[in-house]
């Protein structure tokens, strides 16, 4: 009995991360195309976050930009770490030697984000995830998996 106690004081003492009214500032690539991005997140709860993230790259000839908005949904929580499901809708634009096309990008994914011991305002991401994005007259239908350095860091205030 004592033992099943002190399990249960264990598992009440121990504090999930809490983001709540948290702004964080950090990188995303969570764009169809590789697009390193600048994001923005906020927890305005517990349980829900929403973000913005805009990528650049004026290269001659291959030029790209992309803004998207995604909504969060923390489903479970642990010491260091947050596993979370969510949506997101973008804008993107491609510029080739021949053209330059516009588009939208839809996504539906879980991942989650980490943080280290010592470390609680720096959280790393990884995610997976179903999306399409249709960019000039193709409509594209795919799978993803980011680690935690293509999936994004930011840093909350």
């Amino acid at each position: 009995m004592n033992l099943l106690s002190l399990f249960f004081l264990g598992a009440i003492s121990s504090q999930a991360k809490d983001l709540t009214n948290r702004l964080g500032v950090g990188y995303s690539d969570n764009f169809h195309v590789t697009l390193p991005s600048l994001a923005v997140r906020y927890y305005p709860n517990p349980q829900l976050g929403v973000s913005a993230s805009l990528g650049v790259d004026t290269k001659e000839n291959d030029s790209k930009f992309g803004f998207m908005a995604r909504i969060y949904r923390i489903i479970f929580m642990e010491d260091n770490l947050n596993f979370y499901m969510g949506a997101g809708a973008g804008l993107i634009s491609q510029e080739t030697q021949a053209s330059n096309n516009s588009g939208f990008e839809l996504a539906g994914f879980a991942g989650a984000e980490f943080f280290f011991t010592g470390l609680d305002s720096l959280g790393f991401t990884f995610e997976m995830g179903v999306a399409v994005s249709s960019v000039a007259s193709e409509t594209r239908f795919r799978t993803f998996g980011d680690h935690p350095i293509k999936g994004g860091i930011i840093f909350y205030f």
